[in-house]
């Protein structure tokens, strides 16, 4: 069964105030639970469905301010969360909430290192060139309750969280960030299926986001480009039943649904692999947005930063409007041809893999 992708969504564009009936939604009491505790929204929603785009219509509030620079403590990140693209129309209705700039202040990690084991993601996965949060995740539950291990997946539809064209939406403090493959950014950096995928981003560990496409031998910049693949498939069978879970059939509701399977596609548990690219031509470890689930990675290979340190919808200081990655000198602050960017990784720019770890090396 092949997992859900943005590319083979059934995806409709909302033109109007089209509601999901089919969703059910019963709030809780204000205050949250009972003794305290967050509170989240109750859902019994158990099937995938196609998403339901938000047509991006709409100018950002703001102008885009976003700045990336090396200093003695690793990369300063300073950015205000607004992109430099349209925008769906928020609030929407199945979103509340309205885009708001943020002051985002983030020191990422210079010389990232392989840590011996993986880091589940636990907040914003990382941030585009853009200054936009990738924050794959989803605080909405079967039940309402976590603790029962059923946690919806946003690009699987059984809950409708008013997405717009670039798979983004709100959070209730303003901050605009991407769930999906941020189609009119990557756009914007001029990617393209014929070519090695220009850097769009870094991970909260300080390694590199690439989109879709890699060399098809890691090691190797004169071999042909790919669509790199990810190593996750949905589950088959049936889900268990309540009260230990939703039922049906695994289709990609749920982030529960989809199980790695080493070795089936092109890259780690990570979404990940050791190669080079064009920015690190004597290579790194590189992380990349898939058609395929995860398609925003879920897990770090090294030692991710906390990215929600700033004060909630405040400015960056600075007020550089500077796009460019350090040592970035490519024309429109996107990085430079081959050869450029920053130092290679580690002793020959190659950290070995941990045991059993990533893909082709």
């Amino acid at each position: 069964m092949t997992p859900l992708r943005p590319g083979a969504f059934l995806v409709v564009l909302l033109v109007g105030g089209l509601s999901m009936a089919a969703l059910v939604i019963a709030q809780g009491p204000p205050g949250g639970r009972p003794g305290g505790g967050q509170h989240f929204r109750k859902h019994t929603a158990y099937r995938a469905q196609p998403l339901r785009l938000v047509p991006a219509t709409e100018n950002p509030p703001a102008a885009s301010r976003h700045e990336f620079r090396d200093t003695p403590r690793g990369q300063a990140v300073s950015a205000n969360g607004i992109p430099e693209h349209k925008v769906g129309r928020f609030p929407n209705e199945n979103n509340p909430n309205t885009i708001q700039p943020q002051g985002y202040q983030i020191i990422l990690p210079e010389d990232p290192q392989a840590a011996p084991s993986i880091t589940p993601m636990n907040g914003p996965f990382g941030i585009a060139l853009n200054g936009v949060f990738f924050d794959p995740g989803a605080a909405e539950y079967w039940q309402g309750d976590p603790s029962l291990g059923w946690r919806y997946e946003p690009l699987g539809g059984a809950i409708d969280l008013g997405l717009d064209a670039s798979f983004a939406h709100v959070q209730p403090n303003g901050a605009y960030h991407y769930h999906g493959i941020p189609t009119l950014f990557v756009s914007q950096a001029g990617a393209s299926t014929r070519q090695h995928s220009p850097l769009i981003g870094w991970a909260a560990d300080g390694f590199p986001i690439y989109h879709l496409t890699g060399y098809s031998d890691p090691r190797n910049p004169k071999s042909s480009v790919k669509i790199l693949t990810s190593s996750y498939q949905l589950k088959t069978g049936a889900r268990p039943s309540a009260p230990n879970g939703p039922g049906g059939r695994y289709d990609g509701a749920f982030v529960e649904d989809y199980t790695y399977v080493e070795g089936s596609g092109d890259l780690d548990e990570c979404n990940g692999r050791f190669c080079v690219t064009p920015e690190f031509p004597e290579g790194t470890y590189a992380y990349f947005l898939t058609q395929d689930w995860p398609v925003i990675p879920r897990n770090f290979r090294g030692t991710p930063v906390p990215l929600r340190k700033e004060p909630l919808g405040g400015q960056p200081g600075g007020g550089n409007n500077d796009r460019r990655p350090p040592g970035a000198g490519g024309e429109g602050g996107f990085p430079p041809p081959p050869g450029g960017g920053r130092p290679p990784r580690g002793p020959g720019g190659f950290p070995p893999p941990p045991p059993g770890r990533g893909p082709g090396f």
